[in-house]
C-alpha cells in the first residue's frame, strides 16, 4: 500500500505531466492552422494536374511512344514502397497506421513473390519498419530540421525516385501517407506512383469534355516534361497532408492525455484524502484510548 508521501509525489508528478500534454496540444493547435491550410490549397494543384496528365494521356492510350512513366516496364516484378510519415511521435496512431498499411501491402507482395523496396520519408516510419524490413529499406531521408515543408523537399524525394526508375531499380512505386480530413479523422492513404495512376475522366455532362485541344508541342513532349513533375507535386501534396494530420492527430492525442491525467489525478486526490482522513482517525481513536486508559 502506497504512502501518503508516496501519493502526494504521484500527484506531483501527474499534474507536471498534465501541464506538458496541455502546452503541446496549444501547440499543436497553433500549427494545425498553417499546417492545414497548406494541404487545402495544394490540393487544387494537384488535381488540375492529374486532370491535364489525364487529357493527355487519353490521348496517349495504347500508343507505342508512351513516356516509360505512364505506360510502365511492362513488368510488376519489383515494388518500392515510399513510406512517408512524421519525424516525431507523441501523435497517436498517425505513424503506426500507415507503417501498418505499408506493411501489409509489403507482406502482401512478398507473399505473391514480388521483391520490395522500401524508401522511408521520415524517421517514424523507418523506426516502426526497419525491425521486419530492415533488409530491404534501401533508402531513408529525414526533413527534422526543416520547418516548413516546401517543393525542395519533395523534388528531393521526386528526384530519388526518378533516378531509381531510370537505373531500372523498380517496375512499381506507390507512396503512402496520411490524408487529412478533420482533427479527428486522418486517412491513410495509398497511391501508385510509376506508372502514374490517371484518372480519365468520362464526364459527358462537362462542357469541357467537348472541347478540343492543339498541343504544342506534341503530346508526348509535355508528358514526358510532366510526369516527373507530377511525382514531385504529389510527394509534396502527400507530406503537406502529413504535415496536417500530424498536427491534428497529435492535438487529438493531447487533449486525450490531458483529460485522462485530470482523471487520474481527482482519483489519486480522493485515494489521498481517505488515506489522510483514516490516519488522522487512527491518531485520534489512540489518543482517546491512551487518555481513558490513564
Amino acid at each position: 500500500m502506497a504512502s501518503l508521501k508516496d501519493l502526494k509525489s504521484r500527484i506531483a508528478s501527474v499534474k507536471a505531466t498534465q501541464k506538458i500534454t496541455k502546452a503541446m496540444q496549444m501547440v499543436a493547435a497553433a500549427k494545425l492552422r498553417r499546417a492545414q491550410e497548406a494541404a487545402v490549397q495544394a490540393r487544387p494543384y494537384s488535381a488540375r494536374m492529374a486532370a491535364v496528365l489525364g487529357n493527355l494521356a487519353k490521348t496517349m492510350e495504347g500508343a507505342e511512344n508512351a513516356p516509360r512513366l505512364l505506360a510502365g516496364t511492362g513488368k510488376d516484378d519489383v515494388h518500392l514502397l515510399v513510406v512517408a510519415t512524421a519525424e516525431r511521435g507523441l501523435c497517436g496512431g498517425f505513424n503506426s497506421s500507415i507503417a501498418k498499411m505499408a506493411r501489409i501491402k509489403a507482406r502482401a507482395l512478398i507473399a505473391a513473390g514480388k521483391e520490395v523496396k522500401i524508401y522511408c520519408v521520415g524517421k517514424k516510419g523507418y523506426d516502426a519498419l526497419k525491425t521486419e524490413f530492415g533488409n530491404v529499406i534501401v533508402e531513408k531521408v529525414s526533413f527534422r530540421s526543416v520547418r516548413h515543408i516546401s517543393f525542395t523537399e519533395a523534388s528531393i524525394v521526386g528526384s530519388r525516385v526518378l533516378e531509381m526508375f531510370e537505373d531500372g531499380e523498380f517496375d512499381v512505386c506507390t507512396l503512402f501517407y496520411s490524408e487529412f480530413q478533420s482533427i479527428m479523422s486522418q486517412i491513410p492513404t495509398e497511391q501508385q506512383l510509376v506508372p502514374a495512376a490517371i484518372a480519365i475522366s468520362d464526364n459527358t455532362d462537362d462542357d469541357a469534355a467537348d472541347v478540343a485541344y492543339d498541343y504544342e508541342p506534341d503530346e508526348e513532349s509535355i508528358l514526358g516534361d510532366l510526369l516527373p513533375r507530377n511525382i514531385s507535386v504529389q510527394v509534396l501534396r502527400a507530406l503537406l497532408e502529413n504535415g496536417a494530420s500530424e498536427q491534428g492527430a497529435r492535438m487529438s492525442a493531447m487533449d486525450n492525455a490531458t483529460r485522462n491525467a485530470g482523471e487520474m489525478i481527482d482519483k489519486l486526490t480522493q485515494t489521498y484524502n481517505r488515506r489522510r482522513q483514516a490516519q488522522i482517525t487512527k491518531e485520534l481513536i489512540e489518543i482517546i484510548s491512551g487518555a481513558e486508559a490513564l
